[in-house]
C-alpha cells in the first residue's frame, strides 16, 4: 500500500513540472468548455488605422483638415509645413507641451468643439507667427496668461462658450485681455462661476473681483457692475469659423432676433431656420464686411426700410420661405452690390405694394433674382409677379389724360385770374399724373 502512494505521489510530481516546462515555453492548454467549444483561442486587440486627413492648398497656403476625424491627439506624419490647421470636432481633451512645436509655419489653429479642459503652459511652443486661435465650444475652466507668451503675434482668439471659473487662477487672463488693442481677443468668454459673477464677460470684469478673499468685503445681494449694455441674445450659441472665410453659423438655434454681438469682421452669416419675425433698423450695422446674408426660413413678415443699412459689399441675400407680402420702399437701397436674391416661398401680395420690389429690380436688372410669384389675391394667384405689373399698366385707361387736360381748360377766364405760382403747381400735377398713367 506505501508503494503504491509513493508511485501517485511521484506521478503528480512529474506532471506537475511538465506543465511548468510547458508555461514556460509558452504553450498553454486548457480543457474545451461544455458544449465542445475549445477556451483556448486568444483574443486579438486590432487598432483602428489613423484617419485621412485632407490635405490641399488655398491661395498658396497649406491647409490640414482634420475635422470631425475622432482624434485624440496630434499625429507625427502630418506635414511640418501646414499653414492653417482645422482641428475642429475631435476628442482632444489635454494638449501637452511642444504638441505643436513641429508647425513652425502655422498661423491659424482652429480647435473648437472638442472636449480640451487642460492645456500645459508650453503647449504653443513654436507657434511665433501663430495669429488665429480658436478655443471655443470646449471645456477649459481656466488660462494662464503664460500660455500665450509664445504667441508674440497673435491678434484673433476666440474663447468663448468654455466653462470659466472665475477666480483668482484667471486674474492674469483677464488682464491680458482688457489691454488696449486686443480688440478680437476673447470677446465674447463668460464666467460659468461663482454665482454672483456668472455671465459676465471677462472682457468687462474688475479683476480685483476675481479674488474677493484680499478685497473688501461686498455684499451678497449687490450685482458686479457691467460696463455694457445687456442684449437679448449672444453669439455663443454659434459656430464661428476663421477659415477660409470668416463665417458664423446661427442657424436652428431657434432664434427671435438677430444677435447682437456677432463678430465684426464675418463675410458670411446664416441665420436660417430661426423664429425671427421682423428686422429692425440697421440690424446688422456692425458687420459690414458680410457678403453672404441667409436669413431663409424664418418667419420675417416685415423688414425695416433701414435693416440692411450699411450692407454695402452683400452679394447675396437669401429671403427663401418666410412670411414676406411685400418690400417697403427703401429696404434694398443700400445693397449697391448685391448679385443674387433669393425670393421664393414667400405670400407675396399682387397689389400697388409690390410695385417697389419690381421697380428695384427692373433698374438692377444684373442681379439674378428667383421665386417672385403671386400667391393672392386669388385672381393672381400663381402669376409671376412681372407679368402682374404688366398687366397693370396694360389695364390703365388710356383716356385719362385727355379728360384730366379737358378738366384743366374748362374755364379759359379762370385760368387768367390764377396766380402764377399756383399755375405752376398744376402743370406740376399734370405731369407727376402723366408720368404714374402712362
Amino acid at each position: 500500500m506505501q508503494v503504491v502512494t509513493n508511485v501517485i505521489v511521484l506521478l503528480l510530481f512529474f506532471c506537475k513540472t511538465a506543465e511548468l516546462r510547458n508555461t514556460k515555453h509558452g504553450i498553454v492548454r486548457t480543457r474545451p468548455k461544455e458544449g465542445g467549444a475549445s477556451a483556448s483561442k486568444k483574443t486579438v486587440k486590432r487598432f483602428a488605422p489613423v484617419p485621412q486627413c485632407d490635405e490641399y492648398v488655398y491661395l498658396n497656403e497649406k491647409y490640414l483638415d482634420c475635422q470631425e476625424k475622432k482624434l485624440t491627439h496630434i499625429s507625427a506624419d502630418w506635414s511640418s509645413d501646414i499653414i492653417h490647421m482645422l482641428l475642429a470636432r475631435n476628442r482632444f481633451r489635454r494638449l501637452k507641451n511642444d504638441t505643436f512645436a513641429k508647425f513652425i509655419n502655422l498661423k491659424s489653429l482652429d480647435l473648437q468643439q472638442n472636449s480640451i479642459s487642460k492645456i500645459e503652459e508650453e503647449a504653443f511652443v513654436g507657434l511665433t507667427k501663430l495669429t488665429t486661435l480658436l478655443l471655443q465650444h470646449n471645456r477649459i475652466k481656466t488660462l494662464s496668461e503664460e500660455i500665450f507668451i509664445y504667441l508674440p503675434r497673435l491678434n484673433y482668439l476666440r474663447l468663448y462658450d468654455n466653462p470659466w471659473d472665475c477666480t483668482c487662477q484667471l486674474e492674469s487672463l483677464v488682464r491680458m485681455l482688457q489691454i488696449p488693442g486686443s480688440r478680437n481677443l476673447g470677446n465674447y468668454a463668460k464666467c460659468e462661476s461663482p454665482d454672483t459673477l456668472k455671465s459676465q464677460k471677462l472682457k468687462y470684469l474688475r479683476p480685483e473681483s476675481l479674488c474677493p478673499e484680499v478685497e473688501k468685503y461686498i455684499p451678497a445681494d449687490e450685482k458686479p457692475i457691467s460696463l455694457i449694455k445687456p442684449v437679448d441674445f449672444d453669439s455663443t450659441l454659434c459656430h464661428t469659423y476663421m477659415f477660409p472665410k470668416p463665417a458664423i453659423d446661427c442657424q436652428n438655434q431657434g432664434l427671435y432676433k438677430v444677435p447682437a454681438d456677432v463678430p465684426t469682421d464675418i463675410v458670411k452669416f446664416d441665420l436660417s431656420k430661426n423664429k425671427i419675425q421682423k428686422l429692425g433698423a440697421k440690424a446688422f450695422i456692425t458687420v459690414k464686411e458680410l457678403k453672404v446674408l441667409n436669413l431663409s426660413s424664418n418667419a420675417i413678415e416685415h423688414i425695416d426700410p433701414a435693416a440692411f443699412s450699411g450692407l454695402t459689399h452683400l452679394r447675396e441675400l437669401d429671403l427663401t420661405n418666410n412670411a414676406l407680402h411685400d418690400l417697403e420702399y427703401g429696404v434694398l437701397e443700400d445693397l449697391y452690390f448685391v448679385q443674387k436674391l433669393w425670393l421664393g416661398e414667400n405670400p407675396w401680395r399682387c397689389d400697388y405694394s409690390i410695385h417697389y420690389l419690381v421697380y428695384w429690380l427692373q433698374h438692377h436688372y444684373t442681379v439674378e433674382y428667383k421665386g417672385l410669384e403671386c400667391k393672392m389675391p386669388e385672381e393672381y394667384k400663381g402669376w409671376f409677379v412681372g407679368d402682374y405689373i404688366k398687366s397693370y399698366y396694360e389695364d390703365c385707361p388710356k383716356d385719362k389724360i385727355i379728360v384730366q387736360s379737358e378738366a384743366t381748360g374748362q374755364d379759359t377766364e379762370e385760368e387768367e385770374e390764377r396766380d402764377p405760382q399756383a399755375e405752376n403747381l398744376i402743370q406740376k400735377e399734370q405731369k407727376l399724373t402723366i408720368f404714374f398713367v402712362g
